[in-house]
């Protein structure tokens, strides 16, 4: 199994400066009557996107979107797109204030943000459905181990404590009695974690939640919950601030690993290294949220304590947020042709060449197109 699969770069984005300021959500009424069933196939028989069109949110999305963007617009070439990763939070936010066609979120809507939304959209409320997979790898900086290859071994507990300062050094009991064929050093344990608000984050954390209650006392949040550590934004941040010095640890989007270490997780009595298919396999064994409120939802609730063999359970779920009807036409026809094209076969091989994520299992991928389907486009 692959320590981390290094993110390719699709097109040089990073010069994009964000567009002008795109039409508010609001009222279209019907549909096109096209049938946008996921598929490349289908999504090559629209007409053409043309435009300006923004949107913002996850930065653990960024690599699988600029690939998205060039892939989009080899069929689109009219279509000018920006995406600002300015997290998942920041996002949504300037998604609710009509500002974006579109947004990234880590974590699905809120009850409030629901009801939010229907001040932005035409009719109804904003909804999400999947459209990125990715395991959340546990990196860190140590000399002599990361260095030379090697995985660290760890539970659920252990990882909480880490990040909750009760173990401090790497040489630590806890630690070296899951590592028996490793020499830990003394070398203190440095904290790095996401100083903005960020889906990444609760679903991080949401792991502990489930599969050490004991070990997290904190809520669920976006935001970092204690002052251990130092902050660092985005998961680009949270990279460097790793890299930088002897004895960091970190979590971040498996896609921006690099050259790190990466802790195997324990499932069962084994420990599974981190890997997109060990990643797709706790999504197989995860349900749907039935208590997500709202229409065209299709919102997963992650099985962070499944017994599946060979699974990854620290995983988070990326949704593409959008409105059934907006006012401006063309908006509604971009958001159902970038949805449709996203969560393509061809799109789900594109992010998973540029990120390392994992495809989306096809238990989803019905309900997904049925929601993407629903956007009213005249």
């Amino acid at each position: 199994m692959q320590k981390n699969i290094l993110v390719r770069s699709i097109a040089a984005l990073s010069g994009i400066v964000m567009l002008a300021s795109v039409a508010a959500c609001g009222d279209n009424t019907a549909s096109t009557g096209n049938n946008n069933s996921g598929s490349s196939d289908t999504a090559s028989k629209t007409a053409p996107i043309s435009g300006d069109f923004q949107g913002a949110g996850a930065s653990s999305q960024q690599a699988a979107v600029e690939a998205w963007i060039a892939g989009f617009q080899g069929t689109n070439p009219d279509a000018k797109i920006a995406y600002n990763p300015s997290g998942s939070g920041a996002g949504v936010s300037t998604f609710l204030t009509g500002a974006t066609a579109w947004a990234g979120s880590d974590k699905a809507l809120s009850d409030d943000e629901v009801s939010k939304s229907e001040a932005v959209c035409a009719s109804g409320a904003a909804f999400d459905v999947p459209v990125y997979i990715s395991p959340i790898a546990v990196v860190f900086n140590l000399k002599g181990i990361s260095d030379a290859g090697k995985h660290v071994n760890l539970d659920a507990a252990t990882i909480a404590k880490i990040f909750d300062g009760k173990i401090t050094t790497w040489n630590d009991p806890a630690i070296q009695d899951q590592n028996k064929d490793l020499k830990l050093p003394a070398t203190a344990i440095t904290v790095v974690h996401r100083s903005d608000k960020s889906g990444t984050t609760q679903n991080f954390v949401s792991y502990f939640k489930d599969a050490a209650p004991d070990a997290w006392p904190y809520d669920l949040s976006e935001n970092w919950p204690n002052s251990v550590g130092q902050g660092a934004k985005g998961t680009s941040g949270v990279i460097s601030t790793v890299q930088q010095a002897d004895g960091t640890i970190g979590y971040a989007d498996f896609s921006q690993v690099g050259k790190l270490g990466t802790v195997a997780v324990k499932v069962g009595d084994s420990y599974n290294e981190i890997s997109a298919e060990a990643g797709s396999k706790v999504i197989e064994d995860s349900k749907l949220d039935e208590s997500a409120k709202g229409e065209n939802r299709v919102v997963v609730k992650i099985n962070h304590e499944t017994s599946a063999e060979g699974a990854y359970p620290i995983v988070l779920v990326s949704y593409a947020i959008a409105c059934p009807a907006y006012k401006d036409t063309k908006n509604a026809e971009f958001a159902k042709a970038w949805l449709t094209y996203i969560t393509s076969e061809e799109g789900q091989k594109v992010a998973q060449d540029a990120a390392g994520s994992a495809p989306l299992p096809s238990s989803l991928t019905s309900q997904i197109t049925k929601s993407i389907d629903a956007i009213q486009t005249k």
